[in-house]
C-alpha cells in the first residue's frame, strides 16, 4: 500500500515572506517491505519556480549524524548505504509541484527507522528563513514495525446443491502494539475473472456488498459474523450456480497517522475454498388458451393461463396478463389480481374477472366483449424465490405465443356517399361536398359523421366532425379558418350532412373522405358502435400561380420625335376578378444600367407612379383590361427621355380566410427597347462656288443660302470659315447659333476682324449674308459656311438634327501700287551674350500720307530655313510679341521706340547666340547680322590622382576635384565610371606609374577603344541622383565637401571592385532665357583601385612578395630577349656566311625592338608580354 499527503502552498513569489520548509508531520508507523511517502514543502521564496530537495536520515543510533539519502539536483549526494537503492529505483523523489516533492521508499527496511530531514538549498542572494525541518521530536520517524497481521482458513472443496446453505469461517490476528483496526472482506474468484466481493466489514465496522450480492445482503441471504476475537464467518443461505467459484477472505490492517488519516500498513489474503453448485431441475412451460378467436361484440371470452411443472405447490409463481403489450392485470403467489384503471373499472361492473383456478391454472374472463377488444392477449408466469425474511425475488419468467382474437361489430347496413361541386376547381373558389347516409330499413341508432382530407403525401387531417350527441368540433389545423367561417359543416337533413370550404386554397387539395359511425346503445346503457362506412371523392384545386405568366409588346418598337407608342401587358391565364394581379412598369433609359419603376396598377385597382417618372405623368396614359389583367401604357410626344428598355412585372395576390392578403407569385416579362428617332434631315445648302477680286477697302460680301429644310419650325446655326493655302483646315470667323446668338471665332479674334463683320439675316429665313468690311490682302481666301439645323423636341429642348457646309466663294484682295521704300542698309553686329543690341528700321517714302504702318521684325536662325517673327507694331500703333519671342522667352527684353515718324529702333537686351535680324514694314529693309557668342570654356578638372589599396569589406573614396571654372554661375553634372578592358582587347592600364608612358601604335593604325565603361552613379546639374550600378547598388555614399570637389564612398568593398576607376564633369550655363544648356565637359585621370582578398590566392602571394613578384615577372624577361638576341645571331652569322653581304654599309638588317610590357603596378592582373608588329623584322 502506498501512503502520499499532499500540501498546497501559495505559488513562488506571490507575496513577500521568509522562505519556509515544511515537513509531514510525524510519528508514522509501518510494516516492515510496505511502500512509505513523505512530503516536503517550500514557500516564501522568490524564484526560480522549480525548487530542489535533498532528503537526509538521522538514525536512532547516531541521532548527531547527517546521512544522506538523495538529491533532486545532485545524483552522487546519496551515502554509499543508499546508493544502490537510489539507483534501482527503490528510493526516488516524486516532484508533484515547483515546490512540492514525495519521498517514496518502495520496501521498508528495518534500519530506515529515524528521523528524516528535508533540506531546500537556497536560491536567493540572501538567506532569510528556513531551508529544512524534521519530524517532530521524540518520536523518530518512522518506526519500522514487524508484520505480525495473520489470515488462515482451512482451505478445501465443496458441492454444494442449488439452494443449499454455505458457511465458511477465517481466523483474522495480529500483535501490533500500537493502535490499529482491521478490515475483512470475503470474496469470490471464477477462472481468471475480476474477484467479486461477496461481504466485508469495513476498519470502521460498516457492512457492505458489491453489487452482485447487495440485494441478497439486504434480504438477510448473505452474512458476515464475528465469532470471538479473531473468527469471521460467510453465511450464504440459498446458493445459486452464480455462487460457484473460490472463496477466500482477505484482511488489512489499518493505522492512524498523526494528520487523522488511515493508512493501511498490510494487506493479506487466507486460501481458497473451491465451492460446485450443482443447479437442480426447475424448468417449468407455460400454455395459453381459448374456445375460438371470432367473436361478436357482447360475446363472453375465457383465457386460460396453464402451467407446467414439478413440484408446483412447493413453488412460488406469479402471472401478469396483457392485451396488445399492455399490462391488464397481475396476481401474486398470494393469489390476489390487481387491475388497471381501466379494467378495474369494467371488473367492478361485473364485466371482467381474474381469477386463479388451481396450482396450475390462471384465467381471464370477459363477460361483455367490445370491438375494442380485438387484439392480441397473453399471459406471463414468474418464478419466486421466498427469502428468510419472507420476501420474494423474482427468478425465471416465461410466456407463451400471443392469441389474436377478433370482435366483429354489429352487423349495419348502411351506405355512405359523397358529391362535391366540381372535380377540379381554381384556388380560391368555394368548394361545397355533401355525404348521404342511406339504410336498408330503420336506423339503429345515431350517427357521427367524421370530413376528414388525405393529402398528396397520404397524411390524413380530420376536418371537423358531429359525434353522435350533436355536438360540431373542428381539427386542429382548421380551427382558425373555421372561426373565420371558411370551413363549416351542417346537417342538412337527419341522413345528409355538408361540407362547405370557402376560398380555397391549394392545400385542400386531396381525397375528401366522410367518415359515418352507427352506434346503438348497448345493455349495460352504455354505446357501442355498430357499423362504419366510408366514402370519399377526390378534389384537384389548379394553383393560381399554374401558368401564370407575363409578355411585353409594342407594335412600334422605333418611333419618330412627338410621335406616340403604346407598351401592352399581356396577363395569362385570364383570371377571375376576384384575383387580383398588381402591374409595374419598370424602364431603363438609355445609356445606364438600373431599371427603376414607372408606374404600378395596383391589386386594388389605384395607380401609383414612381419616384423618377415625373416626365412621363404629363404625356403618360395607363389602362387596365375590364375583361382581364392586361395593362396598356399610352406615351405621346416621344422624345429621347422615352427611349430605353421597358419591363412589364406582374404580381398574383390571394385574399386570405382572415382577409389578409398573400403574394403568390411574381412573373418579369421579356425587356422591351423603345428606339426614339430623330425625324429625317431634309436639309440642303447651296453648294454653288464663285470667285471675287477687289481691292483693299473695300467690303466683301458673302451669302448663304438655305434651298431646303425639314421642318418650318426649323431654326438654323451659321458658321463661316475662311480657308488659306497655308491651313489644312478652315478657321472659324463668325457663328450664329439657332437662337441667333453672336459667337466670334479665334480667326476673328487673332485677325482684328470683329469690327470689320456684318451679318445679316434676310426676311426669307434661308438666306444668310456675312460682310467684311474695308478688305484687306490678309483676308483673301476660301470663305464657306457651315450649316445646321436645329428642331424643339417634344421636351422642349433644342436639338441638332443635320449640318451641311455650302460651296466656297475664293475672295483675292488686292493692294494698291505701293510705294513703301525702306532703307536698305545693311550691317553686322558682334556682341558678347547677356549684352543688349539696337536694331533701327527707317521709313524712306510710303504710299499715301494718311496710310498706316504695320511694323515688323524678323529673325533667322542658322539652320532655320523659314523666318520667324520677333515683334509686331500694328498699324493702331499696339505692340505685339512673335513666335520667336514666346519661344525664346523675348518678351521681358523686347523695347520698342519711334523717336520721330518713319523711324523705329528695337532694344534686345540680354541677347542670345544665333540668327541674322532684318526689319520690315511691307517693304523689306536691308539685314542686319547680328552673331552672339558664348563664354569660352575653362573648365579644368585634375587629373593627377593618387591610387589606393583597400582591405576587403573596407570602403574607398572617388574625388572628383574641379581645378577651374568657365563661369561663377555655372553648375556642374557629376559621374563616376569603372573601367575595364573588353574581352579580346588589348589590356592596358589606364593608371600608370610616375615617369612611364604608354608606348604609341604605328602610325595609320586604326583601333576601337577597349575600354568599357560601366556607370556607378551620376548626378545631374539640377541635383537628380541617376541610378546606381547593379554591382554597387546600396554601397554608394555621395558628398559635395566643397563647390569644386565631390566625392563618391564605396562601402563593403571586395575582390571585384579591383580595378580603375574616372570621373567625368560637365560645366553647364543658364541662357538668356533662363534654360540651362552644357557648355563642355571634362575626364579625371583613372584612379586605380585595388582591394586585398582575406583568402590567399596564388596571385596575392605572388603579389605580396616583392622579391617572388621581380622573380616570376620581372627577371625572365631579360633573359627571355637575351636568348632571342643570341638565337637570332646565330643564325645572322649562318647566313652571313653563306652570303657575301645582304647588308648596308655593314650595318646588318636585324632591328629589334624592346618587348612591350604592360602590367599593372597595382597586380591587379598578371603581366602580359606583348610583341607588337615591328618589334623583330
Amino acid at each position: 500500500a502506498e501512503l502520499s499527503l499532499l500540501c498546497v502552498s501559495l505559488p513562488p513569489g506571490a507575496v513577500a515572506a521568509q522562505r519556509q520548509v515544511a515537513v509531514q508531520e510525524g510519528p508514522l508507523y509501518r510494516t516492515e517491505g510496505s511502500h512509505i511517502t513523505i512530503w516536503c514543502n517550500v514557500s516564501g521564496y522568490q524564484e526560480p519556480l522549480e525548487q530542489n530537495f535533498q532528503w537526509s536520515i538521522y538514525l536512532p543510533s547516531a541521532p548527531e549524524r547527517e546521512v544522506q539519502i538523495v538529491s533532486t539536483r545532485d545524483s552522487s549526494f546519496p551515502y554509499a548505504i543508499y546508493t544502490q537503492r537510489v539507483r534501482s529505483g527503490k528510493i526516488y523523489v516524486e516532484r508533484v509541484q515547483g515546490n512540492l516533492a514525495l519521498l517514496h521508499i518502495t520496501d521498508l527496511q528495518a534500519r530506515d527507522a529515524g528521523e528524516y530531514e528535508c533540506h531546500t538549498p537556497n536560491t536567493e542572494d540572501q538567506y532569510f528563513g528556513s531551508y529544512s525541518a524534521k519530524m517532530n521530536l521524540p518520536s523518530v520517524l518512522p518506526e519500522v514495525i514487524p508484520d505480525s497481521l495473520q489470515t488462515t482458513a482451512v482451505p478445501q472443496t465443496l458441492h454444494k446443491v442449488e439452494q443449499d446453505p454455505l458457511e465458511l469461517t477465517c481466523e483474522v490476528a495480529t500483535e501490533t502494539l500500537q493502535h490499529s483496526h482491521l478490515s475483512v472482506a470475503w470474496l469470490r474468484q471464477r477462472g481468471s475473472e475480476k474477484p467479486v466481493e461477496v461481504i466485508s466489514l469495513s476498519r470502521d465496522f460498516v457492512l457492505q456488498s458489491s453489487s452482485d450480492y447487495a440485494q441478497r445482503q439486504s434480504l438477510g441471504e448473505v452474512r458476515l459474523d464475528k465469532l470471538g476475537s479473531s473468527t469471521f464467518r460467510l453465511t450464504i443461505f440459498h446458493l445459486q450456480p452464480s455462487d460457484q467459484g473460490e472463496f477466500y477472505c482477505e484482511a488489512a490492517e489499518w493505522i492512524q497517522d498523526p494528520d487523522g488519516s488511515w493508512y493501511p500498513m498490510t494487506r493479506k489474503r487466507s486460501e481458497g475454498t473451491l465451492v460446485n453448485v450443482q443447479p437442480t431441475d426447475k424448468e417449468f412451460t407455460v400454455r395459453l388458451e381459448t374456445d375460438k378467436r371470432l367473436y361478436t361484440v357482447g360475446e363472453p371470452v375465457e383465457f386460460r393461463c396453464i402451467l407446467e411443472a414439478q413440484n408446483i405447490p412447493d413453488r412460488y409463481f406469479a402471472v401478469s396478463w396483457a392485451f396488445n403489450s399492455s399490462l391488464i392485470a397481475s396476481m401474486g403467489p398470494n393469489a390476489v389480481p390487481i387491475l388497471n384503471s381501466e379494467f378495474n373499472h369494467r371488473e367492478a361492473r361485473g364485466q371482467l374477472k381474474v381469477a386463479k383456478e388451481s396450482d396450475s391454472v390462471f384465467v381471464l374472463k370477459i363477460y361483455h366483449l367490445r370491438q375494442e377488444d380485438s387484439g392480441k392477449y397473453n399471459c406471463r408466469v414468474t418464478e419466486r424465490e421466498k427469502t428468510v425474511t419472507g420476501e420474494f425475488i423474482d427468478k425465471e419468467s416465461k410466456r407463451p405465443k400471443n392469441i389474436p382474437i377478433i370482435v366483429l361489430p354489429i352487423k349495419s347496413s348502411i351506405s355512405v356517399e359523397v358529391a362535391s361541386n366540381a372535380s377540379i376547381v381554381l384556388e380560391g373558389e368555394n368548394l361545397h361536398l355533401s355525404c348521404s347516409i342511406r339504410t336498408a330499413g330503420r336506423p339503429l341508432g345515431r350517427f357521427s359523421v367524421m370530413w376528414q382530407l388525405v393529402d398528396r403525401q397520404n397524411r390524413r387531417s380530420n376536418i371537423m366532425w358531429l359525434d353522435r350527441d350533436g355536438t360540431l368540433q373542428h381539427g386542429a389545423s382548421y380551427w382558425e379558418r373555421s372561426s373565420f367561417g371558411g370551413v363549416q359543416m351542417e346537417q342538412v337533413q337527419p341522413n345528409s350532412f355538408s361540407l362547405g370550404i370557402f376560398n380555397s386554397r391549394k392545400e385542400d387539395e386531396g381525397q375528401y373522405e366522410c367518415h359515418v359511425t352507427e352506434w346503438v346503445r348497448a345493455v349495460d346503457g352504455e354505446w357501442q358502435v355498430v357499423g362504419e362506412r366510408r366514402a370519399s371523392t377526390l378534389i384537384s384545386i389548379t394553383a393560381l400561380e399554374t401558368g401564370f405568366a407575363v409578355t411585353a409588346i409594342s407594335r412600334t418598337p422605333g418611333v419618330t420625335y412627338s410621335d406616340s407608342f403604346d407598351l401592352q401587358c399581356i396577363i395569362k391565364p385570364h383570371y377571375p376578378s376576384r384575383v387580383p394581379v398588381a402591374v409595374t412598369w419598370r424602364f431603363q433609359p438609355v445609356g445606364t444600367v438600373e431599371f427603376h419603376d414607372l408606374v404600378t396598377f395596383t391589386r386594388d385597382g389605384g395607380v401609383q407612379w414612381g419616384d423618377r417618372s415625373s416626365s412621363f405623368r404629363t404625356r403618360t396614359a395607363i389602362e387596365k383590361a375590364e375583361s382581364s389583367n392586361n395593362v396598356r401604357l399610352s406615351i405621346s410626344r416621344a422624345s429621347d427621355t422615352e427611349a430605353g428598355k421597358y419591363q412589364c412585372v406582374a404580381e398574383l395576390w390571394r385574399r386570405n380566410y382572415n382577409n389578409s392578403w398573400t403574394r403568390l407569385a411574381e412573373r418579369t416579362s421579356n425587356l422591351l427597347e423603345i428606339r426614339v428617332l430623330q425625324p429625317v434631315t431634309k436639309l440642303q445648302v447651296s453648294k454653288s462656288k464663285r470667285t471675287l477680286t477687289l481691292v483693299e477697302n473695300r467690303p466683301i460680301q458673302l451669302n448663304c443660302s438655305v434651298k431646303s429644310q425639314t421642318s418650318q419650325n426649323s431654326h438654323f446655326a451659321v458658321l463661316w470659315y475662311v480657308h488659306k493655302p497655308s491651313d489644312a483646315d478652315g478657321k472659324l470667323i463668325l457663328k450664329t447659333t439657332h437662337s441667333s446668338a453672336f459667337e466670334y471665332g479665334t480667326y476673328a479674334e487673332e485677325e482684328g476682324l470683329r469690327a470689320r463683320l456684318q451679318f445679316e439675316r434676310h426676311v426669307s429665313g434661308g438666306l444668310f449674308s456675312l460682310t467684311v468690311q474695308r478688305a484687306e490682302v490678309s483676308d483673301s481666301g476660301s470663305y464657306y459656311c457651315h450649316v445646321e439645323e436645329w428642331l424643339l423636341s417634344p421636351n422642349y429642348a433644342w436639338y441638332k438634327l443635320a449640318e451641311e457646309v455650302s460651296g466656297r466663294t475664293e475672295v483675292t484682295v488686292k493692294q494698291p501700287d505701293s510705294r513703301l521704300k525702306l532703307s536698305q542698309a545693311q550691317g553686322n553686329l558682334s556682341v558678347l551674350e547677356t549684352r543688349q543690341v539696337q536694331l533701327e528700321c527707317v521709313v524712306l517714302n510710303r504710299t499715301s500720307a494718311a496710310s498706316q504702318l504695320l511694323v515688323e521684325w524678323f529673325v533667322w536662325k542658322p539652320n532655320h530655313p523659314e523666318r520667324e517673327t520677333v515683334a509686331r507694331l500694328s498699324r493702331d500703333a499696339t505692340f505685339h510679341y512673335g513666335e520667336q519671342a514666346a519661344k525664346n522667352n523675348l518678351k521681358g527684353r523686347l523695347h520698342l521706340e519711334s523717336p520721330s515718324p518713319g523711324v523705329y529702333r528695337l532694344f534686345i537686351q540680354n541677347v542670345a547666340p544665333g540668327g541674322a535680324w532684318y526689319k520690315r514694314a511691307e517693304d523689306t529693309a536691308g539685314q542686319t547680322a547680328v552673331r552672339v557668342t558664348r563664354p569660352d570654356a575653362a573648365l579644368q578638372v585634375d587629373t593627377v590622382v593618387p591610387n589606393a589599396t583597400v582591405s576587403e569589406k573596407a570602403a574607398f573614396q572617388l574625388d572628383c576635384s574641379i581645378v577651374s571654372r568657365s563661369s561663377q554661375d555655372s553648375r556642374f553634372a557629376v559621374a563616376w565610371y569603372s573601367l575595364r578592358t573588353k574581352a579580346g582587347g588589348r589590356r592596358s592600364s589606364l593608371a600608370l606609374e610616375d615617369g612611364e608612358e604608354e608606348e604609341e601604335e604605328e602610325e595609320g593604325e586604326e583601333e576601337e577603344d577597349p575600354t568599357e565603361r560601366t556607370a556607378l552613379l551620376s548626378v545631374g546639374p539640377d541635383a537628380i541622383f541617376g541610378p546606381e550600378g547593379s554591382p554597387w547598388e546600396g554601397r554608394l555614399r555621395f558628398q559635395r565637401l566643397s563647390p569644386l570637389l565631390y566625392r563618391l564612398t564605396v562601402l563593403q568593398a571586395s575582390p571585384q571592385d579591383t580595378g580603375n576607376y574616372s570621373c567625368r564633369v560637365e560645366e553647364w550655363l543658364p541662357s538668356p532665357q533662363k534654360e540651362w544648356y552644357r557648355l563642355t565637359e571634362e575626364e579625371s585621370a583613372p584612379i586605380g583601385i585595388r582591394v586585398l582578398d582575406t583568402s590567399s590566392t596564388l596571385q596575392s602571394i605572388i603579389c605580396s612578395n616583392d622579391a617572388l613578384f621581380y622573380f616570376v615577372f620581372f627577371y625572365p624577361f631579360p633573359i627571355f630577349g637575351i636568348l632571342i638576341i643570341t638565337i637570332l645571331l646565330v643564325r645572322f652569322k649562318s647566313r652571313n656566311s653563306s652570303k657575301n653581304s645582304e647588308g648596308k654599309n655593314g650595318v646588318p638588317l636585324l632591328w629589334i625592338k624592346e618587348p612591350h610590357l604592360n602590367y599593372s603596378p597595382t597586380c591587379l592582373e598578371p603581366p602580359v608580354l606583348s610583341i607588337h608588329p615591328g618589334a623583330i623584322d
